[in-house]
């Protein structure tokens, strides 16, 4: 037998076993079972992740603040989110953190008062934008625009957007949208209706 012949036919046996291997190395559900003491385990996963199409939780966050800072046009760093939800509707409160930091006040300002205004027109193209999906609730908000007001209303360091209605479909969508926002900025706001 030649050397090619016996290199081919070793090739031939040991192809069966690489391919396995790889499938097996490839399989999200074989690299959820890999030990977490695997020195490459949060790398697996990751990629595992991404394979599915899925953004890592630290990756999906830090996704969420740069798209947010982008769109809103102040750092989430230098100011703070908090998401109300109320007995008809709810409050999503900016404001800086340094009160003198004007230049973060001015843009929230400017931010939220566009955002009264494109919410009520049925646009929610910015937390699209921002959480890179359709946030819980938006669909039916868009659908019941007219049964919403937006309101907003300047603080001494940012803003508000008074989130009000008397529609009972309306209210649990805006409820559910301000949950999802807590959540997915992190805010540590109440998931439950204030106590007023």
């Amino acid at each position: 037998m030649t050397r090619s012949r016996i290199a081919v036919s070793l090739l031939a046996a040991l192809f069966p076993l690489v391919a396995a291997l790889a499938a097996a190395e490839s399989d999200p559900k074989d690299q959820e079972s890999m030990p977490a003491d695997c020195p490459m385990h949060a790398e697996h996963m990751a990629a595992a992740a991404k394979e599915a199409g899925a953004e890592a939780p630290h990756d999906h966050a830090a996704g969420v603040d740069h798209r947010g800072d982008q769109e809103m046009g102040f750092s989430h760093a230098s100011t703070s989110h908090h998401f109300i939800l109320t007995a008809t509707g709810g409050e999503i409160r900016v404001e800086a953190n340094d009160p003198m930091d004007l230049a973060s006040r001015d843009q929230i300002r400017s931010h939220l008062a566009g955002i009264a205004k494109s919410f009520a027109a049925g646009d929610f193209n910015s937390p699209m934008f921002i959480h890179d999906r359709i946030p819980p609730g938006v669909p039916a908000l868009e659908r019941l625009r007219d049964a919403v007001s937006y309101t907003y209303v300047e603080s001494e360091r940012g803003g508000r957007v008074d989130l009000r209605t008397e529609n009972a479909e309306a209210l649990a969508a805006i409820h559910e949208f301000l949950r999802f926002q807590i959540e997915d900025h992190r805010t540590g706001d109440p998931l439950e209706v204030a106590a007023r």
